[in-house]
């Protein structure tokens, strides 16, 4: 169930920096209108590392609730410290989430060997499936292919998003991983080329702003019609580009604020986008007809 398009959702801010809880049951709403496969809350995109315990919980649970059971939601429960990503795993749990996202941990920069210790611990306290997340442009912490294949055998870890900036490290995976563990791209510029080494679908920032295409371009792939995914990607690849023109979600929640679909929101230490990047945002979403 956990393939094709899965967006990493923002987590949308009133201009006092309160989360905005009706629009993010819009948001819910608008990707399952449009197609979105599965819903990925508090990731990176969606402010993890900026939004209090306390809020973290209630956007699990308020996605799940909203949801409803019509696509997989993947919670967002990593943390740095072993014992507090086990903590909102358990309530990932809980709140019904299908199964959770856990990210190395991150500043402390832990060996290959804690990582393995690491998550075997949160699969060893807590039944509910897990997907590893490696992104060490964020973290300072690069999992290798070799712990990945030590940790694939263990039940409940079902799949990677692998956003390591190298689209080879899908096929390094793939070899060394059974066929019905998940991969899944982290790098939208590069999904396409990890989808051809054997990944089955994206947790895609894209998505935020472009969920039906998103949606299209992996179903496309995994039908078999490659050349056609192959264009919407073409179409695309301005948009992946731009909305890393600053640390994101800072591009993503100003580019959804310009297309009407959340308020202007966000929280220090990220700030609202540079004035000077304003006009290729909006000329970029222009251009595929996400404004007018």
């Amino acid at each position: 169930m956990i393939r094709g398009s899965l967006v990493a959702l923002v987590t949308p801010m009133q201009e006092s920096g309160h989360v905005d809880w009706q629009a993010l049951d819009y948001l819910v709403d608008w990707h399952l209108e449009c197609g979105t496969h599965g819903i990925v809350p508090v990731g990176t995109t969606g402010d993890s590392a900026t939004i209090s315990v306390a809020e973290h919980l209630k956007v699990i649970e308020a996605t799940v609730q909203r949801v409803n059971g019509r696509v997989p939601v993947v919670a967002g429960t990593g943390a740095n410290a072993t014992a507090e990503a086990i903590e909102l795993t358990r309530h990932g749990k809980s709140a019904g989430a299908d199964a959770c996202l856990v990210v190395t941990p991150y500043y402390n920069k832990p060996t290959q060997e804690g990582l393995y210790r690491h998550y075997s611990a949160i699969t060893e306290a807590v039944d509910i499936p897990l997907v590893l997340y490696n992104v060490p442009p964020r973290t300072a912490c690069d999992m290798s292919a070799a712990t990945v294949a030590r940790l694939a055998p263990n039940d409940r870890i079902i799949g990677i998003k692998e956003a390591c900036g190298d689209a080879q490290r899908v096929k390094e995976i793939k070899r060394v991983v059974s066929e019905d563990f998940i991969l899944l791209s982290g790098e939208d510029a590069q999904t396409l080329e990890m989808m051809r080494y054997g990944a089955v679908g994206t947790i895609s920032v894209t998505a935020n702003v472009a969920p039906r295409r998103m949606a299209q371009f992996c179903e496309r792939f995994l039908s078999g019609d490659v050349e056609r995914a192959k264009v919407i990607d073409e179409e695309l690849q301005p948009i992946h580009e731009i909305l890393f023109v600053e640390t994101s979600p800072i591009p993503t929640k100003w580019a959804l604020n310009a297309m009407g679909r959340i308020g202007n929101g966000i929280r220090l230490p990220l700030i609202e986008l540079s004035q000077q990047h304003h006009r290729e945002v909006r000329d970029r979403l222009t251009k595929v007809g996400l404004l007018e």
